[in-house]
């Protein structure tokens, strides 16, 4: 735990290759040189339509602390990773670059640049591991807790997943999650760290720590008052229900089921309640749920979901499957303009040049195409005239200049822009049926047409 606060140790947190390029590149030349290297998907998971962008804030204030501390340099220099020049190099390493990026929650679609960084060439490849690492897991998580806020369709959801992850990835799901709605987090790091609202009555053990139910719920409601939620299937449901109320009375704040098959039990449990008199008192399900099941439940009597192993894993999909790539370089010392270059090997190619991702609507307010504008070319003003088809907004904003971190957005206005964002790409478009992107990707090709990204495998 300690060693997590250590800033240094940050600087360790990457790929063995990122320090062996810089030192080639330091000694070829390049590490001075301008580029610009960009952040995108090349698909989305098998079926789903849209994805969530989450982590730019914790990219953020990890490279502020991305550093070489002495023991992190004296154990490269005694594996044997680096040499003295790198060493060097490192000791006052310092990013002073510029990013841009998405504002968190908002959609992305393959091959939507959802970060941009321009920095010399050896600063910036420093990043790549540090980047993708954050951004492909929180993002994974935004994308996977955006489509069971769907599912939910206005019920609230908690997050409750820190049992089934690693024991800081936990405290970033929690985060991600709140981004994109959930209410709550069990996480006591993630409510200290990011003012996240956490919850939390009693499991199991708890009941089954006493002679009887009642005792336990008595000993709940001593500590906890009626403003709690009771465990009621520890034994028997209906019997625990009954237990539930006759020891808190009919003002009890909700009960909570975590086994059996919900939609039976849902039923069961709000005919039972009624029957005694708590018709205030919620039911709260939970247990192994993704959005299917969530979905599935829409029609029951059911309160709040909370959901777990399902969304800190991205419900099947783990990683956003982001990945790093140069698009531009300064060729001379004495240009200062960056030159596109371009990745064509088959299946893995990249659209050289550096861009910038506007979301063009149509005349109801719904997102029709994203589109890339290339930085570095120039037009004729044919780009101008596309987007003058129609409204649109900027998709990045600067969050780092000359190394230093931007404005700082709150989770909650990121709570109301993702919302924004996701009503405007259209109910059929956050669907849950499997089917294609939402939108397409595309930019202007030299006969001045538009051009899907998909389709293209290198450009200018």
């Amino acid at each position: 735990m300690d060693e997590l606060k250590n800033e240094g140790l940050l600087s360790l947190l990457t790929d063995r290759y990122e320090l062996t390029m810089l030192e080639a590149a330091l000694n070829s030349g390049v590490a001075h040189k301008k580029a610009s290297f960009e952040v995108f998907s090349r698909a989305l998971p098998p079926g789903r339509r849209y994805g969530v962008i989450a982590g730019v804030g914790r990219i953020v204030d990890s490279i502020k602390k991305f550093r070489f501390s002495e023991v992190e340099l004296e154990f490269l220099k005694d594996n044997n990773i680096v040499g003295q020049d790198t060493i060097d190099f490192l000791t006052t390493y310092k990013f002073s670059g510029d990013i841009w990026a998405y504002r968190e929650g908002e959609i992305y679609f393959p091959f939507s640049p959802v970060m941009r960084v321009d920095a010399p060439f050896g600063e910036a490849i420093l990043l790549e591991t540090l980047i993708l690492s954050i951004l492909n897991f929180d993002s994974a998580i935004a994308s996977a807790g955006a489509r069971m806020i769907t599912a939910a369709n206005g019920r609230m959801l908690v997050e409750m997943g820190s049992r089934r992850t690693h024991e800081w990835s936990a405290v970033s799901a929690a985060r991600a999650a709140y981004i994109i709605g959930f209410a709550s987090t069990s996480n006591l790091k993630a409510g200290q760290l990011y003012a996240i609202p956490t919850t939390g009555t009693i499991a199991h053990a708890f009941i089954l720590a006493h002679s009887d139910e009642k005792s336990a719920f008595e000993a709940q409601l001593s500590s906890q008052g009626t403003n709690t939620t009771i465990l009621v299937d520890t034994y028997n449901i209906e019997q625990g229900i009954k237990e539930a109320i006759y020891t808190a009375g009919t003002s009890l704040s909700a009960v909570r089921i975590d086994s059996g098959n919900p939609a039976e039990e849902s039923l069961k449990a709000r005919k039972l309640l009624d029957s005694l008199g708590a018709t205030g008192t919620k039911i709260i399900i939970s247990g192994d749920l993704d959005e299917y099941k969530i979905e599935a439940l829409s029609s029951n009597p059911i309160d709040s979901f909370g959901v777990g192993t399902k969304l800190v894993t991205g419900s099947g999909e783990a990683t956003a499957n982001f990945v790093y790539k140069l698009v531009a370089i300064q060729n001379h010392p004495l240009d200062q303009r960056l030159t596109p270059v371009a990745k064509k090997s088959i299946s893995k190619s990249t659209l050289g040049g550096r861009k910038s991702p506007l979301r063009i609507f149509d005349n109801n307010g719904f997102a029709q195409v994203e589109f890339l504008d290339w930085l570095d070319v120039d037009d004729g003003g044919i780009a101008q005239a596309s987007l003058d088809q129609g409204d649109y907004k900027m998709l990045q904003e600067k969050v780092v200049s000359a190394g230093a971190p931007t404005d700082i957005v709150s989770l909650d206005s990121l709570r109301q822009s993702h919302k924004i964002a996701k009503d405007q790409i259209g109910p059929a478009a956050i669907d849950l049926s499997p089917g294609p992107p939402a939108i397409p990707t595309v930019f202007l090709g030299h006969d001045g047409k538009l051009v899907e990204a998909h389709n293209q495998s290198a450009t200018n």
